[in-house]
C-alpha cells in the first residue's frame, strides 16, 4: 500500500499516561477503603482501544501489511513479565499466609489468569466480585487483564478483515469502513451489555462480549480524533469535568451492581473527555496536571500498580483484619508504588525491550516453568494432606449433625472435610451440571438413586438453599427403591414473587408445567428465607407450594431455612478458630422467619414441615463445626457432608410422608 490506511497522529500522549494512574489509584482507593468498584477497570478499556488501535493503525501504515507473529510477540513480551511474576509470587505467598480453604480456588485462577481466561472463570464459578461473604483469592481482579488480552486477539482479527477487505476490494473509504465495523462492535456489544446487565448482571460483569464496546470506544475515539476540533476554553472545562467525573463514579453509583451496562459510559465519558481536552495545550487545563513528569512517570507503572494493589490486600485481609485503616490503606498503595517500580525495572522492561526474542522468551519460559512447578507442588501437598485425614474417619468420629442429642459423647477430631476441600464439597447436582444456573431459564433435571422401576419419586426444588439438601436426601433414600430428581436453580426461590418477564419467574413458570403431567409424589423445598423479615418473601414460597399441592396433589415437604451469617463461616473458622466465630455466630441474630415459621407451623394449609435449626446448635448455641464435621462452605450453604449427616433425620421424615401416598 503506497497509501496510509488512514492518517492519525502517532505521537506519545503524556496525559494519557497521568489518566492511567488516576484509573489505578481510584481501583486501589476504592477497593482498600470502601470495598466498591471505582470504574477505573472502564477507564483502562477505552484507553485500551485507544492505543492499540493507534499501534495497528501506525504498523499498516508503515508496512502495508498486518502480521500475527510480531503483533503477538509484541503483547506477550509487554504482558507476560509482570503477570508471570506476581502469579509466582502469589503461589509462594498462598502456602505460608492464605487460608488452605482458599487454595484450590487460588490454584485455578493462577492457570486461568496465566492463559487469560480468569473473567470466564470467574463468571462461570458464580464469583461476585465485591460480596463480603464470598472468599477471595489474591488475583480475581486479574479478571481485567484476562478481557484485555481477549480483546488484543479480537482486534487483530477486526483489522485483519478490514485489511483483507480494502485489498481485495480496493476500497478507498478506508475510514468510513473501520468506523463501520467498530460502530457495529460498539452497538452491538453496547445493547448486549445493557441486556445482560439487567437480567443476569453477576455474569455481565465478566464476561468478554458486555465489555467489547468500552474498547471499541477508545478505538473510534482513536479513528476519528483529528477530525474533532475543539477550541481552549471547551477544552479546559470537559477535562476538569472528566477528571471530576471520573472521580466521584464509584460515589455516584453503585458500580458492583448496575455495571457494565448504559451507566458504565459514565466513567467512559469522562475518559473521552479528558483524552479529547488533551488534544489543546491550556494553561490550566486538566493536561497540565496529568502530563507532570510525577503523573506519566506513574503512569508508566500504572499496570503493575493495578496488579499488586488487591495482592497485598487480600494478604492483609486474612491475616490481620477486614478492612484496613488510613495508614495501613495508605502503605498498600505505596507499596504497589515501590513493587510495580522495581518490577517494571527488573522484570518487565529488560523482556520487552530486549530486540532479542529468543531471550526474551528463554526468560519467560523460566518465570512459567517455575509457576506450574508451584501449582504442582502445592496439589501435591494438599493431596497428602487431605489423604492421611481421610484415613482416620470413622462414622463414630464424624456424626455430623446427630451429633446434636448427645455432644459429649463424640471425641473431638480433626474436622471434615479438610479446610482445602471445603469450598468444592457441593451436592451432586451442582458438580455433573444439574443446577440450573443464572443464564437462562430452562430447566434442568438430575436423576438420583431409583431410575427404573421405583416405588416413587421425590423432586427437591428450588435455589441453592433447596439444593444443599440434596445429599440428606440421597443418604436418606439410598437403601429405598426410591428416584430423587434435583430441579434447582441458582438464586431462584420456588415462588410466585416473580414477575412472567422475569428469568426467574419463566424458570417457576416452566417447572410448573413440569410438575403438571410429572411422576412426582413428593416435592422437597424451602419455604422461608432466613435473611430476610419480609413476611411478603416467605409467603410468596408457602404460596407456591401450597398451589402444587392443591392443583396437583403432589405431597409436599416444607424445610425452614439454615440460619445464614454476614461474615464467610469457613473463613472466620481458619482464620480466627473455632471458638471465636461461635462467638461471633451467636452474635447475629439468625431468626429472622421465625414469627411466620411458627405461625405457619401452626397452620399447617395441609403441607408437611421440618424445622431443622436445633441441629445447627449445641446446648442452644450456634456451632460452625458439629460432630466433627464442618457445616458451612461460606456464610449460607451447607457442606455437602454435613448435609449427608441429615439422611438418618431425612429418612424417618419422608418414610412418614410416602407411607400413605
Amino acid at each position: 500500500m503506497n497509501q496510509p490506511l488512514i492518517n492519525i497522529e502517532r505521537k506519545f500522549r503524556p496525559e494519557i499516561e497521568g489518566l492511567r494512574f488516576v484509573a489505578a489509584l481510584l481501583v486501589a482507593i476504592y477497593h482498600i477503603w470502601f470495598n466498591r468498584v471505582s470504574g477505573g477497570v472502564d477507564v483502562f478499556f477505552v484507553i485500551s482501544g485507544f492505543l492499540i488501535t493507534t499501534s495497528i493503525i501506525s504498523t499498516i501504515n508503515r508496512t502495508g501489511e498486518y502480521r500475527f507473529w510480531p503483533y503477538i510477540t509484541k503483547l506477550m513480551k509487554r504482558l507476560l513479565p509482570s503477570l508471570f511474576f506476581i502469579l509466582g509470587i502469589v503461589l509462594v505467598l498462598s502456602w505460608f499466609l492464605l487460608p488452605k480453604s482458599i487454595m484450590s480456588k487460588t490454584i485455578r485462577e493462577v492457570f486461568a489468569s496465566m492463559f487469560f481466561y480468569q473473567n470466564w472463570q470467574l463468571a462461570f464459578s458464580s464469583t461476585d466480585y465485591l460480596d463480603s461473604s464470598q472468599m477471595k483469592t489474591p488475583l480475581e481482579h486479574f479478571w481485567a487483564l484476562s478481557i484485555q488480552g481477549q480483546f488484543y486477539l479480537i482486534w487483530f482479527l477486526v483489522f485483519t478483515f478490514i485489511l483483507f477487505m480494502i485489498k481485495k476490494y480496493r476500497l478507498t473509504k478506508v475510514k468510513t469502513l473501520i468506523n463501520t465495523v467498530l460502530g457495529i462492535l460498539f452497538v452491538s456489544s453496547f445493547i448486549y451489555s445493557i441486556y445482560l446487565t439487567a437480567v443476569n448482571q453477576p455474569w455481565a460483569y465478566f464476561i468478554t462480549m458486555t465489555r467489547v464496546w468500552e474498547f471499541a470506544l477508545g478505538s473510534l475515539l482513536c479513528i476519528n480524533l483529528s477530525s474533532i476540533k475543539i477550541n481552549k476554553y471547551i477544552a479546559t472545562v470537559i477535562g476538569w469535568l472528566g477528571l471530576i467525573g471520573l472521580i466521584l463514579t464509584g460515589i455516584v453509583f453503585n458500580v458492583s451492581e448496575m455495571f457494565p451496562g448504559y451507566i458504565a459510559s459514565w466513567p467512559m465519558i469522562c475518559a473521552l473527555f479528558i483524552v479529547l481536552s488533551g488534544t489543546r495545550d491550556t494553561k490550566y487545563g486538566v493536561k497540565r496536571f496529568l502530563a507532570s513528569p510525577v503523573m506519566v512517570r506513574l503512569g508508566g507503572i500504572s499496570f503493575g500498580i493495578y496488579l499488586w494493589h488487591w495482592v497485598l490486600l487480600e494478604f492483609y485481609r486474612y491475616n490481620v483484619q477486614e478492612t484496613p485503616g488510613f495508614f495501613i490503606g495508605t502503605f498498600i498503595i505505596i507499596s504497589s508504588i515501590i513493587l510495580s517500580f522495581l518490577m517494571t525495572r527488573y522484570i518487565e522492561e529488560p523482556i520487552r525491550s530486549s530486540n532479542n526474542n529468543k531471550f526474551a522468551f528463554k526468560r519467560l519460559g523460566i518465570i512459567g516453568s517455575v509457576n506450574v512447578l508451584l501449582i504442582g507442588s502445592l496439589l501435591i501437598g494438599g493431596f497428602i494432606g487431605q489423604t492421611k485425614l481421610e484415613q482416620n474417619i470413622t462414622a463414630e468420629n464424624y456424626p455430623g449433625a446427630v451429633a446434636v442429642n448427645n455432644p459429649n459423647a463424640i471425641p473431638d477430631q480433626e474436622p471434615i472435610p479438610a479446610f482445602s476441600e471445603v469450598f468444592h464439597d457441593l451436592p451432586k447436582a451442582h458438580l455433573d451440571g444439574s443446577n440450573q444456573g443464572l443464564k437462562d431459564s430452562d430447566i434442568k433435571i438430575g436423576e438420583y438413586g431409583k431410575t427404573e422401576n421405583y416405588d416413587a419419586t421425590i423432586a427437591l426444588i428450588g435455589s441453592s438453599h433447596s439444593e444443599h439438601w440434596l445429599g440428606a436426601i440421597l443418604q436418606a433414600t439410598k437403601d429405598y427403591n426410591y428416584r430423587v430428581l434435583s430441579i434447582t436453580r441458582s438464586g431462584t426461590r420456588f415462588s410466585t414473587g416473580y414477575t412472567d418477564d422475569d428469568l426467574k419467574g419463566i424458570w417457576n413458570k416452566n417447572v410448573l408445567e413440569y410438575l403438571k403431567n410429572a411422576d412426582v409424589d413428593l416435592i422437597v423445598s424451602h419455604a422461608t428465607a432466613s435473611d430476610t423479615y419480609k413476611h411478603k418473601i416467605h409467603q410468596q414460597m408457602v404460596n407456591q407450594l401450597q398451589y402444587v399441592k392443591d392443583e396437583y396433589g403432589i405431597e409436599v415437604l416444607a424445610i425452614r431455612d439454615d440460619p445464614r451469617y454476614s461474615f464467610n463461616v469457613l473463613e472466620s473458622l481458619e482464620t480466627i478458630g473455632l471458638e471465636e466465630t461461635a462467638k461471633r455466630m451467636n452474635s447475629e441474630e439468625n431468626q429472622k422467619d421465625e414469627s411466620f415459621w411458627r405461625q405457619f407451623e401452626n397452620e399447617n394449609k395441609s403441607l408437611h414441615t421440618i424445622d431443622l435449626t436445633d441441629y445447627f446448635r449445641i446446648n442452644g448455641k450456634f456451632h460452625p463445626v458439629i460432630g466433627n464435621i464442618v457445616i458451612y462452605r461460606d456464610n449460607r450453604h451447607l457442606t455437602n457432608t454435613y448435609s449427608e449427616s441429615f439422611g438418618p433425620i431425612f429418612e424417618e421424615k419422608i418414610n412418614e410422608i410416602l407411607k400413605d401416598v
